[in-house]
């Protein structure tokens, strides 16, 4: 049995979550391919008009495994993290129907739901309707769910462990080929969506050119959870989405951080919640006296145009430094 699972949005942050779990229940998976033009242009035609590049990318993504799978992932995620006022992207909820109502012709979508502040019983009924979509046992689906959580932790423990948080990017964007560090590089906290910031066409390849600029990249998922929960008491209030908060959080942690020279904030035009975001990290980094520059992407976003601001960011930073 092939399951379907689109390379894009909750893929790059939680990858090794859906792997195992499907693994687990025996079944092969099917990944569709990098984002390309072509599977952009997909999204693009059969997306409605408003929505976001990241919900253009998914339908696009589904639409290139549509026929080489039996059934194709699209849950619908409401709580991960157990946070009782914290869900994802509304837009995140109504993928699956969004999907079937503008794609016609595809395999079974997988929707199952999964919101942790649900008592287990409710949590399992869910278990069971997703194990009669694919014939499994409800013991063998909560299982395999179990273990996934754990690969989950694993995964999430190796990129915010050690010293050398370029070789943990290099592990979740399968980046080979980095290369080497001056002695006393640069240090900026790109944050953002991680489909935003491990896609290299959304975002025209921004994390390979800094890369290659000698800059030492730090990201929302270098920074451990206990942090993230530590920076969030001091803000006057969360927002509603996880990765919006994990996202402010992570930055003010990166703010606070003295090694890092300046923060790139990675966004998406017309992205909702991301209008707050900005401002609340612009507002934070102007307050302490932090570089800050957003980069906002769409389907018409230019190579050049990233490239010129990021070497422009770049080399004001060099000159605070003094060494231009």
């Amino acid at each position: 049995m092939k399951i379907g699972i689109p390379r894009t949005l909750t893929y790059y942050a939680y990858k090794p979550l859906w792997e195992t779990f499907f693994q687990d229940l025996g079944c092969e998976i099917v990944v569709s391919e990098k984002t390309s033009k072509g599977i952009l242009d997909k999204g693009v035609e059969f997306a409605v008009n408003d929505a976001c590049i990241p919900i253009k990318l998914f339908h696009g993504h589904v639409h290139n495994i549509g026929n080489r799978a039996d059934f194709i992932f699209v849950p619908r995620l409401i709580n991960l993290t157990g946070e009782k006022t914290v869900t994802y992207c509304p837009k995140f909820l109504g993928l699956t129907d969004m999907v079937r109502a503008s794609m016609p012709d595809l395999p079974p979508l997988l929707d199952f739901r999964i919101d942790l502040r649900e008592k287990w019983k409710a949590r399992r009924r869910e278990y069971e309707r997703l194990g009669c979509l694919l014939g499994m046992s409800p013991g063998r689906i909560g299982h395999a769910f179990r273990s996934a959580k754990r690969a989950l932790r694993s995964y999430r423990r190796r990129l915010s462990h050690g010293n050398d948080p370029e070789r943990a990017v290099a592990e979740l964007r399968e980046h080979t080929g980095i290369p080497s560090l001056p002695s006393r590089p640069i240090t900026l906290a790109v944050v953002g969506y991680p489909y935003l910031l491990y896609d290299d066409f959304v975002n025209a390849g921004l994390m390979t050119k800094l890369y290659n600029m000698g800059i030492r990249i730090l990201t929302p998922e270098m920074v451990p959870e206990r942090q993230l929960l530590i920076k969030a008491k001091g803000l006057p209030k969360d927002l509603f989405w996880t990765f919006s908060n994990q996202v402010v959080r992570s930055a003010i942690y990166y703010i606070d951080d003295s090694r890092v020279d300046g923060i790139i904030h990675v966004t998406a035009f017309g992205c909702g919640p991301d209008s707050m975001v900005g401002k609340l990290i612009e507002l934070e980094a102007k307050q302490r006296g932090v570089p800050y520059v957003l980069i906002s992407l769409d389907e018409h976003t230019g190579e050049a145009g990233i490239l010129t601001r990021l070497e422009a960011f770049v080399d004001m930073l060099r000159y605070r430094r003094g060494e231009l």
